[in-house]
C-alpha cells in the first residue's frame, strides 16, 4: 500500500506560540499618543522602549530602560523628550547606535536625540541635530541598515529626503512621488529602496540617483497600504481590496504587477504593519486596533507563505515594536518579542517562543543575525559602494555554567572576526563602531591590554575592589598633603598666647585655683582653638571610646601652674617639639577613622611636663649659670623648617 501525502508541513518554527508577560513586569500607565497617523508609536532595541506619548502645547515621547526593575506603574512626571512644537508622528532608533534616536512631527522637522545610558533622568528639550527640510509635516523616520548615519524621511510634501546625520545634511531629494508616501523599506543591503504611495502603487527606486526602476499597482483599495522587502529579494505587501477587504501579497522584482500569492484576511479597518523576522523568514501581521498577531512563515515552495498560528489578546492595540533578535532569550527559545500599547496604557510584553525540551544552545533556531556593526560609512555609501549587515552570533549570550557569559567577552571575539572582512572593490575597509559600550566593559577595555585574556566574574571583582582601594588611598594621600602643609608655628604660636595668659591669671589671684571647682575641671583638648572642655565630659567620652597613646591628666599639672614655663618657654624651642606636634597631627587621621581618639600636642606636652624627672630639670634650668648656658646653646641651634617632611623631622631630630 502507498503512502498517502503528508497532511501536515514539515516546519520547526509549526509550532511557535506567543506568551504574554505579567502585568508587574510590563510597563503600564502610558498615556499612547492619540494621533490618527498610521504609525507604529513605538520603537524598541535591547536597551531601550520609546513610546509616542500624549502632550499638551508640542509633541514629546518618553524612553524607558529595557529591565524589569523598570516595569510596572509608570510616575505621571516620568520624564520625556519634548523638543518639538507639534505631534511627533513616528520614531526609530538607529541600528547602529542604541543611544540614537530619530524623531519625526508636525513641525516639518526630523531630529536626532541621544539618549544617556539608564535612560533620562530630566525632561530632554535639545536635540543631537535639527534635520530642517521638509515643509509639511514628517510622517516617516527609517536608518539604513548597513551603513552608519544614513537617514530617511518623507513627508506630506512628497517628498523623501535622505540625509547624512554626521553633517545633518540633506544630501538627496527624491521627488518621484506625487502624493503621500505611506512607508519604505530599505533591500537587505541598502542599494535599492521600496515605497508604497497614495496613488496606490509600489515603487522600486534607486536611492543615489532618485529614479524609479520599476512600479506598478500594489492594492486596488484607496486605504494605505505597507511593503516590505525580504532578505532573497521578495517583496511582501499589505493592504486592501476594492471591497475593503485587507490583504497581503508576495511578489518578485521585475514581475511587480503579477503577485505570486494574494489572499484575504478579513474586513477590519485598520491598516496592517507587517513586522519581519530575516534569520527564521517568518512575518508577523499586527493590525492598527486589532487585538490579534498573526504570523506566517515564508518558504521557496509553493504556496510560498504559511499560515502558523494567531495570539489573541482582549484588548485592542494602538501601536506595537518588535525587538531585535540580539535582544532575545535564546535560553528560552525565544526567537522574537513584541512591545504591544493597548489603548488602556498598558505597554505589554509578549514573547514568541519555539517549544524545545533541549536546555542546549539552539543553532537551528539562532542562526547568525544582524549585529550592531555598521558595514560602511556614509561617504562610502553615498559613492557608490554596497555591503551587507555585519553578522553576529548569538551562542555567547547563551548560559554556560548557571551564569551570562560576559558581553565583553562576545564583542571582543565579534572584533577579532570581523578583522579579515574585505570591501566589494577588494580594499581593506574601515569598519565604523558606533555602538556605545556600557561603562563596565569601556573600563576593563581601557585598563586591560589588547592581548590579555577577558577576566573572570571573581577576578572582575578583585579588580573593582582594588580600585576603590586605590581611590580612597589617594584620597588619605590628599589629606596627608594638606596636613603637612599647615602653618604649625602660627598653631604653637596662638597656644602660647593662651597658656602665659593663664600664668598671669594664676599669678594674680592663685587662690581662685584652688578654690573654684570649674576653673581645675576645665583643660585645653584641641590646639586648633582656644576653647576650653570640661573635664567629667572629656572623661566620659574617653570611657565611650578607647583612647589611643593616652597619658594620664591629673590635677598636680593644674596646681603646679609654673611648671608650664618649661611648656611655653623650654619645650617649643627644643629640636623634638615641633616634632611631636607635627607627629601627634599626622596620626591624628587614621587613628580618629579607627575610633580612636588622640589628645592634642600640647596635652601631651602638659603630662610630659608633669613627670618628676621634668619638673626637676625644669627647676634646675632657672638657675642662671645652666639658663645663660641653655640660651647660648638654643641660639646656635638651627630652626627645623615646617615644610619640611616628617621623615626629614624625624631625621634631623636624631
Amino acid at each position: 500500500m502507498s503512502a498517502g501525502p503528508r497532511v501536515v508541513r514539515a516546519s520547526k518554527f509549526r509550532n511557535v506560540y506567543g506568551t504574554g508577560w505579567k502585568r508587574d513586569l510590563c510597563y503600564d500607565n502610558i498615556k499612547v499618543s492619540k494621533s490618527s497617523w498610521d504609525s507604529t508609536f513605538c520603537s524598541v532595541n535591547p536597551k531601550f522602549l520609546a513610546v509616542i506619548t500624549e502632550s499638551a502645547g508640542g509633541g514629546a515621547f518618553i524612553v524607558l530602560p529595557i529591565n524589569k526593575e523598570h516595569g510596572g506603574k509608570m510616575k505621571s512626571d516620568c520624564p520625556t523628550v519634548s523638543g518639538h512644537k507639534g505631534p511627533v508622528l513616528d520614531i526609530a532608533f538607529s541600528p547602529h547606535n542604541e543611544n540614537l534616536i530619530a524623531s519625526g512631527s508636525e513641525d516639518c522637522s526630523a531630529k536626532l536625540w541621544n539618549i544617556p545610558d539608564g535612560g533620562l533622568t530630566s525632561t530632554m528639550t535639545e536635540p543631537f541635530l535639527a534635520l530642517l527640510y521638509h515643509q509639511r509635516r514628517v510622517g516617516l523616520v527609517l536608518w539604513h541598515p548597513s551603513a552608519e548615519s544614513i537617514l530617511l524621511t518623507a513627508g506630506s510634501d512628497n517628498l523623501v529626503v535622505i540625509w547624512n546625520a554626521d553633517t545633518g545634511e540633506p544630501t538627496i531629494v527624491i521627488d518621484s512621488h506625487p502624493d503621500l508616501v505611506y512607508s519604505a523599506c530599505w533591500n537587505w543591503n541598502g542599494s535599492k529602496l521600496l515605497t508604497t504611495c497614495k496613488d496606490k502603487k509600489i515603487r522600486i527606486i534607486n536611492p543615489r540617483a532618485g529614479t524609479i526602476e520599476e512600479e506598478a499597482i500594489c492594492h486596488e483599495g484607496s486605504k494605505a497600504s505597507r511593503a516590505i522587502f525580504l532578505r532573497n529579494g521578495l517583496i511582501f505587501t499589505t493592504g486592501f481590496s476594492k471591497v475593503s477587504e485587507r490583504q497581503y501579497s508576495l511578489r518578485e522584482s521585475g514581475h511587480l504587477s503579477n503577485p505570486m500569492v494574494q489572499n484575504e484576511v478579513d474586513t477590519s479597518n485598520g491598516v496592517m504593519f507587517p513586522f519581519y523576522d530575516s534569520d527564521t523568514n517568518i512575518i508577523y501581521l499586527c493590525g492598527k486596533g486589532d487585538s490579534v498577531i498573526r504570523y506566517f512563515e515564508v518558504t521557496p515552495e509553493p504556496p510560498f507563505v504559511h499560515y502558523i498560528n494567531t495570539f489573541q489578546t482582549p484588548d485592542p492595540q494602538r501601536g506595537i515594536g518588535m525587538m531585535p533578535k540580539r535582544g532575545c532569550d535564546v535560553n528560552l527559545c525565544e526567537i522574537t518579542r513584541f512591545y504591544r500599547l493597548n489603548s488602556s496604557g498598558l505597554c505589554q510584553v509578549i514573547t514568541m517562543t519555539v517549544p524545545r525540551k533541549s536546555e542546549l544552545f539552539q543553532e537551528d533556531l539562532y542562526p547568525e543575525t544582524v549585529s550592531p556593526l555598521s558595514g560602511l560609512s556614509s561617504e562610502e555609501w553615498f559613492s557608490g559602494m554596497d555591503h551587507d549587515p555585519i553578522m553576529m552570533s548569538l551562542k555567547d549570550r547563551c548560559i554556560v555554567g548557571s551564569r551570562y557569559r560576559d558581553d565583553y567577552e562576545s564583542e571582543h571575539s565579534l572584533n577579532l572576526e570581523l578583522s579579515s572582512i574585505v570591501s566589494p572593490v577588494g580594499l581593506p575597509k574601515r569598519l565604523c563602531r558606533t555602538t556605545s559600550l556600557n561603562h563596565h566593559a569601556v573600563a576593563k577595555s581601557f585598563s586591560l591590554p589588547l592581548n590579555a585574556k577577558t577576566p573572570t566574574r571573581n577576578q572582575e571583582a578583585l579588580l573593582e575592589e582594588i580600585a576603590r582601594l586605590k581611590k580612597r588611598l589617594t584620597e588619605q594621600e590628599e589629606r596627608v598633603r594638606v596636613l603637612e602643609s599647615l602653618n604649625h608655628e602660627e598653631r604653637i604660636r596662638k597656644l602660647e598666647s593662651f597658656l602665659q595668659f593663664k600664668e598671669k591669671n594664676f599669678e594674680q589671684d592663685p587662690r581662685n585655683i584652688s578654690s573654684s571647682e570649674s576653673s581645675k575641671s576645665q583643660v585645653p583638648l584641641n590646639n586648633n582653638s582656644g576653647m576650653c572642655y570640661d573635664r567629667n565630659t572629656y572623661k566620659a567620652s574617653a570611657q565611650s571610646s578607647p583612647t589611643a597613646l593616652s597619658m594620664p591628666i591629673t590635677d598636680d599639672e593644674v596646681n603646679c601652674a609654673k611648671d608650664e614655663t618649661f611648656t611655653t618657654e623650654i619645650l617649643p624651642h627644643l629640636p623634638f617639639g615641633e616634632s611631636l606636634c607635627k607627629l601627634s597631627n599626622f596620626l591624628s587621621t587614621p587613628i580618629s577613622a579607627m575610633g580612636y581618639e588622640l589628645p592634642s600636642p600640647m596635652a601631651t606636652a602638659h603630662s610630659f611636663a608633669s613627670l618628676p624627672p621634668v619638673k626637676a630639670l625644669a627647676s634646675f634650668s632657672r638657675w642662671g649659670p645652666i639658663k645663660s648656658f641653655s640660651s647660648t646653646v638654643m641660639s646656635s641651634l638651627t630652626a627645623i623648617s615646617p615644610s619640611n617632611s616628617p621623615s626629614k623631622n624625624a631625621h634631623s631630630s636624631e
